[in-house]
Order: C-alpha cells, then structure tokens, then sequence
C-alpha cells in the first residue's frame, strides 16, 4: 500500500512539475502587453493554447469544450485595452459568425442564440510570463429574457475551470459603450478577419 502511495505521489509531483515547466517555457521579456510585437504575441499563443484549453475545460464545461471549433474572429491575440489589458482572442459559434465578422459599426442586431467566446491571457510582470486568464462569454438571449443587458448573458471561466462569479452589470456597464454594435467590441482593426 505505501509503495502505491508512493507511486500516486511521484506521479502527480512530477504533473506538477510539467505544468509549472510549461508555464516558465512562456517568458515574456516585457511586462507591458501593449509594448509586444505580433511575433512575439503569436510565440506566446503557440507556447499556451493548449494549457488554456486543458485549463478551461476543467469542470467540464459545454461552451469551454467546444469554443476552440467555432469561427476564429482575428489572425492572433491583440491587446485591446478592455478585459484588463490581456491579449484577448475572439471566437464566435455558427449562429454569431456571420454577423460578428462584418464588424458592423451601427445597426447590429445578434442572432438569438449567438455566442462569443474570447481567451485571454494576462502578462505577469512578478513572473515574466504569459499566464492563462479567464475565459470570457456571451450568449445572446430571446428578446426580453434579459432587458437589463440587452438581452446579453455574459459569463466567464476561471483558469481552473470554475465559473466566475459576479453581477451582469459589471460587465454590461462596459459593454454599452457599443450599443450600436449589439454590445459588442471586436478585435483590433490590424488583426481583424473577415467573411
């Protein structure tokens, strides 16, 4: 029993140990995100995609299991200055994509049932790395399900897999600064995809 114990011990120490070698393989030599250069940023996507969705995932889910095969909204992570200065990477499910991709100024009206995923990943200036942030949702509602956000229902993943807990309105007090958009921002012009 105590060389099974032992065994079961070694094994996850050593789990431990791969996860905190890969996340020190994505050093950041900067500690402002806005100051990377796109190679870099993409270097930092590659290094951590996986980790992010192995992460996301954790508590099982449904949007966190399937976002990564949706619609892909930009050619690579930017930093937009929203969602605390992390480099964020929008994906938009089948109902979303076609009208998110035109990145319509005025006018939008979402299809019910769209939904928006979008990654982030915060630059830690203490450890000089690039480290998985939550990952940020919203679902577009029936008409009057949710007046007070425009019918948005946004939520969120923590990197451990655990739903974040706070009110609509901390998100959506930001989000209406683009009601023109359906409450929408989109990703930096540079970096934008289109239909």
């Amino acid at each position: 029993m105590k060389r099974q114990l032992f065994a079961a011990a070694t094994v996850i120490a050593s789990l431990s140990v791969a996860q905190t070698a890969h996340a020190a393989d994505c050093a950041v030599a900067v500690e402002d995100p806005f100051a990377l250069e796109a190679a870099a940023i993409e270097e930092i996507y590659a290094c951590i995609k996986d980790e992010m969705v192995a992460s996301y995932t954790k508590e099982g889910d449904a949007v966190a299991g399937a976002y990564r095969d949706w619609t892909v909204t930009s050619s690579r992570p930017a930093v937009a200055g929203a969602h605390g200065n992390r480099l964020l990477y929008t994906f938009a499910n089948d109902i979303a994509a076609e009208q998110y991709l035109k990145y319509a100024d005025e006018g939008v009206i979402m299809p019910v049932g769209s939904v928006l995923a979008k990654e982030s990943i915060t630059i830690s200036a203490k450890k000089k790395a690039a480290v998985t942030g939550p990952l940020f949702i919203m679902t577009k509602g029936e008409t009057g399900s949710a007046p007070e956000t425009a019918d948005w229902v946004y939520a969120g993943i923590q990197p451990d897999g655990k739903p974040m807990k706070f009110k609509q309105s901390f998100c959506h007090d930001c989000h209406v600064a683009w009601e023109a958009q359906d409450m929408m921002a989109y990703p930096l012009e540079e970096v934008r995809l289109a239909n």
